[in-house]
């Protein structure tokens, strides 16, 4: 039941630096809001493996139009910067990214200042981390997931004092069944959702059976059965890993080509974020009664 506010109009800036020290390249971002409105709330948002900020449009332009402020990084793992799965800085590049999201919440005022008169238009004490894939592992570490080390140990708390909800769409499940591939290459893909405390959507798709896990598609459900209260998932039982196309449309990603899921799980994004943010309830109330008669979605809380 995807809503009309996508008719309204979003203007984007880009690029704007955002200070980074250590970084091997400059730390730039795409910010994307509507062109009028006051208070607008934040949501920083982190792209899936080898993706830039200027992907995910189809999620970005409808969240501006929906009221937010949309706050895109370009991560070293883009396509853009040539690294490789060899590349003796990939280990590490799971790190960077939650650097990166730091920066950007951290400098906030400064890049907002940046991109016209958002600076005093945005509302920073409303600030949500969203993130699609690896960006949904990297924005899950500000809302509180820690990583696991080889023997089981958590590590580092990467949450975010200024980050007060979020939205995981298609995060990696548990490490326990990781295919030899991910051993090797993503040893970092091994969540720890115990401790994730901050009020968090879960995006699911029931045909997302990734090569990365030998459970199938219930390993991105992950971050909702394992985490504390309150949580929420979307669970769409015909979506594929980008559900209908989030990236963009026609990217060679997509499996599942719908734009209208794609434009469901936007909406249902800025519904719950709107809610957790303590803004208005309305839509949030009326998709969870709209997802009880429509049958290829489902909105399950706790």
């Amino acid at each position: 039941m995807p809503s009309r506010h996508s008719d309204q109009r979003v203007v984007a800036v880009k690029p704007v630096v955002v200070p980074a020290p250590g970084r091997d390249v400059e730390l730039r971002v795409k910010v994307t809001a509507p062109v009028s409105g006051r208070d607008l709330p934040v949501i920083v948002f982190s792209h899936g493996n080898a993706w830039s900020m200027d992907g995910y449009g189809p999620l970005v332009d409808r969240w501006a139009a929906a009221g937010f402020v949309v706050v895109q990084p370009t991560h070293p793992d883009s396509r853009r910067n040539e690294l490789t799965w060899d590349d003796p800085r990939f280990p590490t590049i799971w790190r960077v990214r939650i650097a990166d999201l730091h920066a950007v919440v951290d400098g906030l005022g400064d890049l907002l200042r940046q991109a016209g008169d958002l600076e005093d238009r945005a509302d920073r004490d409303r600030v949500a981390v969203v993130g699609h894939s690896w960006g949904a592992q990297s924005a899950g570490a500000l809302l509180g997931a820690r990583v696991l080390d080889v023997d089981g140990t958590p590590g580092e708390d990467f949450s975010h004092a200024a980050v007060s909800a979020g939205a995981l769409i298609a995060a990696t499940g548990t490490g326990d069944t990781l295919t030899p591939f991910a051993l090797e290459h993503l040893p970092f893909m091994r969540p720890d959702y115990s401790t994730m405390t901050a009020p968090t959507l879960v995006v699911a798709g029931g045909r997302d059976d990734s090569p990365l896990s030998t459970r199938g598609p219930e390993w991105f459900t992950d971050a909702y059965h394992l985490s504390p209260a309150p949580k929420s998932l979307l669970d769409i039982p015909e979506g594929e890993h980008t559900l209908g196309g989030l990236a963009g449309e026609a990217v060679a990603e997509t499996t599942d080509e719908d734009p209208d899921r794609v434009a469901l799980v936007a909406d249902v994004v800025s519904a719950y974020l709107h809610h957790a943010l303590r803004l208005d309830d309305a839509a949030w109330t009326a998709l969870n009664d709209a997802a009880e008669g429509d049958g290829t979605w489902d909105i399950t809380s706790k």
